[in-house]
């Protein structure tokens, strides 16, 4: 990992803490340490990288972790990304990948590299043993003046709420810790689950929701303030959110604040049977990303989903997204 050591070692709001040579001493170190990021290879002696994440994950949950790897197959990155990796990097383009890779990471959102993004699996190279770095951040990444970093506005497919849940804590706490707000519009189990998985992530979201930086609403009862006999109203809709985000924006701690939306809006309108509505509101996210300069997850449950007759739903759902993601 010669590259990945001098990319981080130029980095001044990263320090790194400690470094494994084996899947076993990358467990012990993240327990023992609680490091805000870990970077780990596939390939490791004793405990592949893995099942080194997945005990990674249960004795540092608030650590992310970011996969930095030889191995070009799609199927291993999904995995990574599946039990709760924040990014996946192929090594022969880390040169170039890294640097934004490690910016998404530790802003919560998630990064594959462009080599595997939209394509089928290929043959994995052979893994060396490399070492993992673990790193703490000396400094919560803070918007600039002029920050030129493009909004998005993804979507994640899931199938199991466990998953849901832990991209979505990850990508509002990534917010709120950045002193920016963050609106969540879902339903009102998911709400309580996020709200219980941030405590847990050590967010205090008393004195967020009192600071007005932290906005949940109940997706259906949002639904029925701009859609009327299954039309959607688009001028209600902008309307709604765009008053949404100002007030969200108001109340961030940072002047250069980027809000973190999280909604399902579209995805209850599909399941209604309204799809029609469920892509208009998209192209309608697209047009808020824009005017507002914000970042947008969209989550969408594939419980129940028929691939036959719904496969050309969601392929146009997938269409309005900047990036769409299977947990």
């Amino acid at each position: 990992m010669e590259t990945s050591t001098a990319t981080l070692k130029n980095q001044s709001k990263l320090r790194i803490i400690a470094e494994a040579k084996d899947g076993l001493e990358a467990v012990q170190i993240a327990q023992q340490l609680q490091p805000d990021l870990i970077l780990l290879d596939i390939g490791l002696p004793k405990l592949n990288g893995i099942e080194a994440a997945r005990r990674i994950r249960e004795v540092s949950p608030k650590s992310k972790i970011l996969f930095v790897s030889e191995n070009r197959s799609r199927d291993i990155a999904e995995e990574c990304l599946r039990i709760g990796a924040i990014g996946y990097v192929v090594k022969s383009g880390a040169g170039a990948e890294l640097l934004p890779a490690l910016k998404a990471a530790l802003e919560g959102r998630r990064f594959l590299s462009a080599s595997l993004a939209g394509r089928n699996a290929v043959d994995s190279s052979n893994e060396s043993n490399s070492e993992n770095f673990y790193l703490q951040q000396t400094a919560a990444p803070t918007p600039v003046e002029g920050d030129v970093r493009p909004h998005s506005h993804d979507a994640v497919f899931y199938s199991d709420d466990r998953m849901v849940l832990d991209n979505v804590t990850r990508f509002i706490e990534g917010a709120l810790t950045a002193e920016s707000s963050a609106i969540v519009v879902a339903t009102e189990s998911h709400r309580e689950s996020f709200l219980a998985s941030l405590q847990a992530y050590g967010v205090d979201l008393g004195a967020a929701i009192e600071q007005g930086r932290y906005i949940a609403l109940d997706a259906a009862d949002t639904i029925s303030t701009f859609v009327v006999d299954s039309m959607l109203d688009t001028a209600r809709f902008m309307d709604v959110f765009g008053n949404l985000i100002q007030r969200a924006r108001k109340a961030a701690k940072t002047s250069h604040a980027r809000v973190a939306i999280f909604g399902e809006v579209a995805h209850i309108l599909w399941k209604r049977g309204n799809a029609e509505a469920a892509i208009q509101d998209e192209k309608l996210c697209n047009r808020l990303v824009e005017m507002y300069d914000v970042d947008m997850l969209c989550g969408y449950s594939l419980v129940g989903v028929d691939e036959g007759i719904d496969s050309n739903v969601v392929q146009r759902i997938r269409e309005q997204h900047s990036a769409a993601y299977i947990v």
